[in-house]
């Protein structure tokens, strides 16, 4: 499994938030839109190291859907109607060109889907650790 990073060539990157937040075991079991502020917040700092033409996208499903995200203006929050994959697939099969879309998620199953599509998947550690940097600097 090859894993992409965020570069000049990437217009939109959509994030499988309930992947993501999944990924660390800290908690985010009790309080799910909680688990989700942070990573909104997490991702609106990684913002600002961005490149200006990527557009990020965050799909919330299930209970993490209650957060409030109107500070998050930076960031496009999409809350899932059904199934979070799909609406993820959805979001990436909206983007004109797929090559230029890339996937933050470890569901093998998505994966498959997106990367049909023509678009690029990258795992949550590399997301996480890049969060993690933009906070410290």
């Amino acid at each position: 499994m090859e894993t992409e990073h965020v570069d000049d060539s990437v217009r939109m990157l959509v994030v499988d938030a309930a992947n993501v937040v999944g990924s660390r075991p800290d908690g985010w079991w009790r309080d799910r839109a909680g688990a989700a502020r942070r990573l909104l917040t997490g991702l609106a700092a990684l913002r600002e190291h961005l490149p200006h033409s990527c557009e990020v996208v965050v799909v919330l499903e299930g209970a993490a859907k209650a957060v409030d995200d109107n500070e998050f203006r930076n960031i496009r929050v999409v809350r899932a109607a059904g199934s979070g994959d799909d609406a993820i697939v959805a979001v990436t099969a909206e983007h004109g060109d797929h090559a230029q879309v890339l996937v933050v998620t470890a569901d093998r199953g998505l994966r498959a889907r997106i990367e049909a599509l023509g678009a690029r998947t990258t795992g949550p550690r590399r997301l996480l650790d890049r969060i993690d940097s933009a906070g410290n600097p």
